[in-house]
């Protein structure tokens, strides 16, 4: 398989005379740093880094007119539109902007001058600049990549209305542009400083006349591509899809009808991007308060290669959200008693493992916060912390009922039912707000260490006017996000690691189910390796292997007979040996499910050659990975890991399926790794080669791969 070399695009200018960057920010991230550029007599500002500008006119309002794509010199936006736009009291409002010019399909620097602030809109009156501070007091006691802060430059704009109605409402619209990678993050604060309450209806924090994809002369909106120069990701996403693209609640692409000189006959082409939550926030401000706006990050996209978009996802992800590359070795236990968990702890010490959670079905019951319950656990708790064995307890929210007075009210019928989970609690109940503290209660007073969530808000919108966290349906979808993420983020800043099936990493969870089907786990072993091979491969395109669980069922799960598990351990020792090395060997923690980690010495013998194989290589294993072959059960696939600023550039793990010894010779390609003449590769066995770069930065070698078995190589500088 072979990439197109990034430096391929470095030989050409852009508009401006600026100069393509000369070093590829994947792998040089440092060169490029965040700066405030102010021209035109102070008229002008820029937010630049060297691999994305965005420029603002602020005089006589702001308005964004440029927003570049350094890298290939692509002009994103064709004209210019409002900042934003706000909804209060019933009326809609625009937040800054100018008259527009009629034509919309470019827009030219020299017309600025030209253009009149908008009369009904809230005018920009200052800027402040500040340092990026994180998103989160981040705390944790699992291992981690320890990435460090995000650096770069935050801009908050000032804005207030001339209309007397407004008079007392104040917005900040708030910029922030990172070093070492093409991003820019927006989102908007309103505060109420009048002295009534006043209602927040809707929020579009962003409005962007972006470049068509596309032009056709016929066809429909969902017909046609969205443009793709900006990767857009919010923190307001739900729906358990296990991807963003499928969990996102607030990416628009409209049609522009006053864009009349567009190739589309009917003025259909999908070019006008809003940003803003399907429902609310319908929140009731009193004064004083202050409502935060969802929070969108956009990120420079240079080319369709899958492999290096994801690649720049992934680097966004260990920037923005760095509690994602925390990644303890973990056990799912299944528990009948105290004993068994103090024998799990056990068995977790002895072979190298760190972290213990009391799975589905297990004797822990996080909501009995009672003096009995919360001793005993916290007791275990400690019994594990001697070991240094970090533990933690799954909980289950969203599908289950409650009562009629608890469930969310839909709003069709008036009645509980209709969820996404056909009956589910409203988190803004009175019961829903218990729970919520009950889970921090019995966190605090036992001193857990993890907690896996299932089935946490998934937008259920509730009719109810009677429960305490909501005030109807309008700001029901809002408010019960806001307490779902609230928890995550408390649980971020407590040290506590979250395992969660919804999309909250942006707002402090650790990890998110690869994507599988659960019944699969009733299949044979030999079904099970290859289809978790799969998973593996298709679940690490938008996700750091740190990101994503897999699942071994050492016992029966959702069906299947003695074929599809792994106990009696000693038994099945080469399946179980395989499926730990496949999933450690991709940097993806597993739930081993079931009541021990092994039966026999000659069992844990393995477990703990695989686990000491693991830390060796631990960071070498959480690096990125490039996508070799995708596996398909007919001849070899393959991963491999890569990171240019560790001694061990690159690993790669090759499997071979068959039922026969197979040789191939494979071209590896090392661009990522850094190396840009030859590499060593260090065979099992230590066994080494010194192999040469072909000009693409691939490498050819031969391979030899056992019969359903696997090899592995790690790459490092000559």
């Amino acid at each position: 398989m072979r990439f197109m070399p990034f430096f391929l695009l470095l030989i050409s200018t852009i508009a401006n005379s600026q100069m393509v960057p000369q070093k590829d920010w994947l792998l040089q991230p440092e060169t490029f740093i965040a700066r405030v550029q102010t021209s035109n007599n102070g008229k002008d500002l820029e937010l630049t880094n060297g691999l994305v500008s965005r420029q603002f006119r602020l005089l006589p309002n702001m308005v964004c007119y440029s927003y570049t794509n350094l890298t290939t010199g692509q002009q994103l936006v064709r004209s210019i539109r409002e900042e934003a736009r706000i909804s209060i009291n019933g009326r809609t409002y625009q937040i800054g902007g100018l008259t527009t010019p009629r034509e919309k399909a470019y827009f030219l620097p020299e017309w600025l001058d030209g253009l009149a602030a908008t009369d009904s809109s809230f005018q920009f009156r200052d800027y402040i600049m500040e340092e990026i501070q994180p998103a989160l007091n981040w705390k944790t006691r699992a291992w981690s990549t320890g990435m460090l802060p995000a650096r770069g430059k935050k801009l908050i704009f000032w804005y207030r209305s001339p209309l007397e109605e407004l008079k007392g409402i104040e917005l900040f619209v708030h910029y922030e542009l990172f070093s070492g990678i093409p991003l820019i993050s927006k989102s908007i604060q309103v505060i109420n400083r009048t002295p009534n309450v006043v209602t927040v209806d809707s929020l579009v924090h962003e409005v962007l006349a972006m470049v068509e994809e596309e032009s056709a002369v016929i066809g429909s909106p969902d017909q046609m591509k969205k443009p793709s120069g900006l990767y857009f990701e919010t923190n307001y996403a739900f729906n358990n899809a296990m991807r963003y693209t499928l969990s996102d609640q607030t990416l628009h692409w409209k049609t522009d009808p006053g864009y009349t000189s567009q190739v589309n006959y009917n003025y259909e082409t999908p070019c006008l991007l809003e940003i803003y939550p399907d429902y609310g926030p319908g929140v009731q401000l009193k004064p004083g308060d202050t409502l935060q706006s969802a929070k969108t990050y956009e990120l420079a996209m240079e080319n369709t290669d899958r492999e290096r978009s994801g690649l720049a996802i992934r680097k966004m992800y260990r920037t923005i959200a760095p509690w994602v590359t925390a990644n303890p070795i973990f056990m799912h236990l299944v528990s009948k008693n105290d004993e068994e968990v103090k024998t799990a702890i056990d068995q977790c010490a002895a072979t190298g493992y760190e972290a213990l959670i009391l799975s589905f079905g297990s004797h822990c019951n996080m909501e009995d916060t009672s003096v009995v319950n919360i001793n005993k656990w916290k007791e275990l708790a400690a019994y594990a912390h001697s070991k240094n064995i970090l533990i933690g307890s799954y909980s289950l929210f969203s599908s289950r009922r409650i009562n009629d007075e608890e469930d969310v009210i839909n709003p069709k019928t008036g009645k509980p039912g209709g969820t996404m989970f056909g009956n589910a609690p409203c988190l803004g109940s009175r019961w829903g707000l218990d729970y919520i503290q009950k889970l921090k209660t019995f966190m605090i007073q036992t001193g857990f260490d993890l907690f896996e969530n299932d089935g946490p808000y998934p937008g259920d919108r509730c009719a109810s006017t009677k429960h305490p966290g909501h005030s109807g349906l309008d700001d029901s979808q809002w408010k019960q996000m806001e307490l779902q993420k609230g928890l995550y983020r408390w649980c971020a800043e407590n040290g506590i690691y979250v395992n969660a099936p919804d999309w909250y990493f942006l707002d402090g969870t650790n990890k998110i189910a690869i994507g599988y089907r659960e019944v699969n786990f009733s299949l044979s072993r030999e079904q099970q390796k290859i289809l978790n091979r799969q998973n593996i491969y298709d679940g690490t395109w938008e996700k750091t292997p740190s990101m994503g669980w897999g699942f071994v069922p050492l016992i029966r799960y959702q069906g299947g007979g003695p074929e599809a598990i792994l106990e009696p351990l000693s038994e099945h020792l080469k399946d179980y040996e395989q499926l730990m090395m496949q999933y450690y060997g991709a940097g993806v923690q597993a739930c081993y499910r079931g009541p021990r980690l092994y039966d026999t010495e000659t069992t844990k013998a393995t477990v703990i050659k695989v686990i000491s194989w693991y830390k060796k290589h631990r960071d070498i294993l959480n690096a990125d990975l490039v996508h070799l072959r995708r596996p398909d059960g007919r001849d070899w696939d393959g991963i491999l890991h890569i990171d240019p600023k560790l001694a061990v550039k690159g690993l790669a793990m090759l499997y071979n399926p068959t039922g026969k010894p197979i040789t191939r010779t494979i071209q590896l390609p090392l661009y990522y790794t850094g190396l840009k003449q030859a590499a060593v590769l260090t065979w099992p066995g230590n066994r080494k080669q010194t192999v040469q770069l072909n000009r693409d930065f691939t490498a050819t070698i031969t391979v030899t791969i056992p019969a359903n078995g696997y090899t592995w190589m790690t790459i490092t500088k000559p």
